[in-house]
């Protein structure tokens, strides 16, 4: 897990093998996302708003 700069969320992870996505929210919860491509991880780490990045490319897309 990597902390990152945003008003949401506190940490992103990523495992290229399995492609899973895991998200930590500042308010405490921690989901997985499941089959998520290297590019939209990558994307997502540069995004200047993680939370804007995360409701219109991972919300609802990638559930395991």
């Amino acid at each position: 897990m990597v902390s990152v700069s945003s008003s949401a969320i506190s940490a992103i992870g990523y495992n290229q093998q399995t492609r899973r996505l895991k998200i930590k929210f500042k308010q405490g919860d921690t989901y997985d996302f499941c089959g998520v491509p290297q590019n939209i991880f990558d994307e997502f780490l540069r995004a200047s708003s993680k939370g804007r990045y995360y409701d219109m490319y991972i919300r609802d897309k990638y559930q395991c």
